[in-house]
């Protein structure tokens, strides 16, 4: 059982221009040759530990059902973590770890992730993170962006019909070009 704070964050991965994937789903662009010397570099034991503080993941179907095709050649990403996955679909589930949830949003949060896990990642996609917005259910927005403009595809940001004040509370730069922006959401 969590203890301590909880707090559930946005997490994306973008093109400057705000997408997350082309139009067919593709994430090839993700490979980038960008070298930029002022930036950071990420040991894999660093990233390896900063990813054992997340206790759970909460994803779409079509996050779910690209992870599962990216899963043939690469693993599964998020490991033994318990993955919930909000669709009202028929979705196959072949990992102990992995579980379809159609209820309540609100209920999931407060009921289910609240008292059981410290620190939540919302991984995709758009209309997800637009509920978790609205609802006000999100503390934090992680944007990773790559340096790459698409010109078209999913946006990250799809039609939230609301305004969100935020505080920026950090900013890291990578050597691969890529920038990190970490928001608070700001509850008002």
């Amino acid at each position: 059982m969590a203890t301590g704070s909880f707090k559930v964050t946005i997490h994306m991965v973008s093109s400057l221009d705000g997408y997350i994937a082309k139009k067919d789903n593709s994430i090839s662009w993700f490979e980038t040759s960008d070298n930029y010397e002022k930036g950071v570099n990420v040991t894999e034991q660093e990233a390896e530990e900063f990813l054992k503080t997340i206790d759970c993941y909460v994803m779409g179907s079509r996050t779910y059902e690209h992870a599962l095709e990216l899963s043939k050649s690469y693993g599964w990403v998020y490991g033994d973590i318990p993955t919930i996955v909000l669709t009202r679909r028929n979705l196959p589930v072949d990992r102990k770890n992995v579980e379809i949830y159609s209820g309540d949003l609100k209920k999931l949060v407060n009921d289910r992730l609240k008292p059981n896990y410290k620190n939540v990642w919302v991984v995709g996609g758009a209309a997800l993170v637009k509920d978790f917005i609205r609802l006000k259910l999100a503390n934090e927005i992680r944007q990773s962006i790559l340096p790459v403009i698409l010109g078209d595809g999913i946006p990250f940001f799809d039609q939230i019909g609301q305004g969100q004040a935020l505080h920026l509370k950090n900013v890291t730069a990578y050597k691969n070009g890529m920038v990190e922006l970490l928001y608070e959401i700001r509850k008002e």
